[in-house]
């Protein structure tokens, strides 16, 4: 039986790059390389890297995969699959902490990132409500519904409970739309004013309905339609 490869020399060079020129001195395929060494160290992992990468579309679609999409391309594991998704919780942690330390309104464009982060790429739709305080500061970021792959189902009064049990000031309503597309529909309108209408009642504002796609993002109240 053949002696495995030793690889030891590539990744030291790797790994030094990383260390000398930051975050941007490795190619997507060369990081991913890298993080599955760490799982499967005595394999060669660059064309698992590349074969993986090609499968999701880029490096966004990889770190989004559920870990059942990963673990069914051939040569991935439980352990390499969780090394993956380890460097995905990681990095929307990071995002989530510059969201929560700032006012909310104030940090838009951080807000933003982190939501396109999580959710751009999901190939399932999912609503989720943002609570903020009195002072627009993160309360709770709550998953409210998932649906298939073009819908999610939104209870009004669900979301309005929710509110009333945290003591909300104020929400965004954040979904995803798996087609790419983020431009409302007239469903995603429609929810939306119904949302704030019965929020508005109960001293509750909602600020905004944020719409995420592979191609942007959509604001309703940005384009009026709140």
């Amino acid at each position: 039986m053949p002696e495995a490869p030793d690889n030891s020399g590539h990744r030291a060079r790797l790994r030094r790059r990383l260390f000398e020129g930051g975050p941007d001195a490795l190619l997507d395929h060369e990081l991913v390389e890298y993080l599955l060494a760490l799982a499967i160290p005595r394999q060669d992992t660059k064309p698992l890297a590349k074969a993986l990468l090609h499968e999701f579309g880029g490096i966004a679609g990889l770190f989004t995969a559920d870990a059942e999409a990963l673990a069914r391309v051939k040569g991935m594991g439980e352990t390499s699959v969780a090394a993956l998704k380890a460097t995905q919780a990681a990095a929307l942690r990071l995002l989530r902490a510059e969201v929560a330390e700032r006012p909310m309104l104030s940090n838009w464009q951080a807000l933003l990132d982190y939501l396109r982060a999580d959710m751009a790429h999901h190939s399932t739709e999912r609503f989720r409500v943002l609570h903020l305080n009195s002072k627009n500061m993160l309360i709770r970021d709550e998953l409210m519904s998932e649906g298939t792959i073009d819908e999610a189902a939104v209870y009004i009064r669900e979301v309005i409970r929710r509110a009333i049990d945290l003591g909300s000031a104020a929400l965004i309503l954040v979904h995803n739309h798996p087609s790419g597309d983020p431009s409302p529909s007239r469903a995603d309108i429609e929810i939306t004013r119904q949302i704030a209408a019965a929020a508005k009642g109960l001293g509750i504002s909602v600020h905004d309905h944020i719409i995420i796609g592979r191609d942007g993002h959509a604001s309703l109240r940005g384009q009026g339609l709140i």
